[in-house]
């Protein structure tokens, strides 16, 4: 990395813009036009069906039907969020069928939408291919519970998690043993037709078993784990579902499984590209960059405190992070939702926002006013929870502007109400759906 001489005055006269650009090279770098052409097969000598579920699995169809040969069979279709299928680009002809359902909660449309694509997938031969398009909350929008599981227990038993901490590779074990399509079932019901997975990864670590839980891959997890975290997080499940999980009547398909011989799968977009993006960007413009990881996990509050720690550090030059820079990471972290009463002994309110706004909120409470620090936490897929807001930013006069609004932070982290505080202040982040989704983004800035 070159040394800076000099940073571009526009970072100086307007960080929030600047950190606006870099959470925006972040997500271009992610989209699957510009990394679909790379990873895609040969056209078979029999017919190509194409699959895929998740927040770009609509993105990732238009590119696949922008970039297949127009003289080749193609047909399929994926599901996608509500309100996350993006227009067709200009003179593309549709040849796939985009539905939308439920995230974070599954619903009955996603249920319908997992029923058909399974049924696509009756009568395949060796001679077809199968293209299976996965991203992040492709467990949700793919759902289709386990025999004897209702799609009421399953979307219990999601909130439950939801709201519980759990970690993204414990939610997607469980989700996996109480499926019939996750977890390499569809690999199985494809079988003998090559499969080949294009997936968009939004995890820790890129694990393709754990994006979207693994619909096409082998999974190592076993019922007993998936019981196991159910139990450590107190989540309610009937006698059924515990007895299917204690007999390993639900258990899923293991590496090694003759199913998976003709499988492969290509990881065409991840967390550390768009956080390489963000920083080429950073150093064009004369900043050091420094790229934490893209692997962080943990309590997003937490989290936010940790990297306040760094940047205060890096503030008063006591950090190897050397200022003028930029410090940036990714990751998944986690939301414990609670529901706390406000001060004056108000009934409980539950609050609004996601992992980017309580990361944010417990930013602006580790860095106490930190002169020189400005920060942007965003999801990369444009929509932090279930709210319309992609993130949050904070700013050195984050703290007096809150108290010049009468918002008080410790009341707004009490009920996990980080899209009320950041309101109030002007300084929610929108983008609205980006069409990709490669997880948190986090991006500070020291001057």
């Amino acid at each position: 990395m070159r040394d800076p001489i000099s940073i571009h005055p526009d970072i100086a006269s307007s960080p929030r813009t600047f950190l606006r650009q870099l959470f925006d090279a972040a997500v271009t770098r992610a989209l699957p036009l510009e990394n679909t052409p790379a990873f895609l097969p040969a056209a078979p000598k029999g017919r190509t069906l194409v699959l895929g579920a998740g927040k770009a699995a609509g993105a990732m169809a238009h590119a696949v039907e922008a970039l297949w040969p127009q003289d080749a069979p193609l047909s399929g279709m994926v599901v996608t969020r509500y309100g996350h299928t993006p227009q067709r680009p200009e003179g593309v002809a549709p040849r796939l069928k985009v539905v939308e359902a439920s995230h974070p909660v599954p619903d009955a449309a996603g249920l319908a939408a997992a029923e058909e694509i399974l049924a696509l997938t009756k009568g395949l031969t060796k001679d077809d291919l199968v293209l299976f398009l996965i991203s992040g909350g492709g467990s949700a929008l793919l759902t289709l519970p386990a025999e004897g599981l209702s799609l009421a227990e399953k979307q219990s038993i999601n909130q439950g998690l939801l709201k519980s901490g759990a970690n993204i590779g414990e939610m997607n074990c469980v989700r996996k043993h109480l499926s019939r399509i996750k977890g390499g079932r569809l690999a199985a019901a494809c079988a003998p037709a090559k499969v080949v997975t294009l997936a968009i990864s939004d995890v820790p670590g890129d694990d393709p078993s754990v994006i979207a839980s693994g619909p096409t891959v082998p999974d190592v997890t076993t019922c007993q784990d998936a019981l196991d975290i159910l139990q450590r997080y107190n989540i309610e499940i009937s006698v059924a579902v515990k007895q299917a999980l204690e007999s390993g009547a639900w258990e899923s398909p293991k590496p090694g499984d003759a199913m998976f011989a003709n499988t492969s799968v290509h990881l065409i977009a991840t967390p550390q590209q768009s956080l390489m993006a963000a920083a080429a960007l950073a150093e064009s413009k004369g900043l050091r960059a420094y790229v934490l990881s893209d692997e962080i996990e943990g309590e997003s509050r937490e989290v936010g405190k940790v990297h306040a720690a760094l940047a205060r550090a890096s503030a008063h030059g006591k950090s190897p992070f050397v200022k003028p820079c930029v410090i940036l990471s990714g990751g998944e972290t986690t939301v414990t939702v609670r529901n706390n009463a406000s001060k004056g002994g108000a009934k409980p309110r539950e609050g609004r926002g996601g992992r980017a706004g309580e990361f944010c909120m417990g930013l602006a409470q580790g860095l106490q006013a930190q002169a020189g620090v400005w920060a942007l936490a965003a999801d990369t897929d444009g929509i932090d929870g279930v709210e319309d807001n992609a993130g949050a930013m904070v700013t050195p006069d984050t703290l007096l502007r809150a108290q010049q609004a009468g918002v008080n932070l410790d009341e707004h982290l009490g009920c996990n109400d980080a899209y009320g505080y950041f309101q109030a202040l002007n300084d929610l982040v929108f983008s609205g759906p980006t069409h990709t989704n490669v997880n948190d983004f986090r991006a500070i800035l020291v001057l």
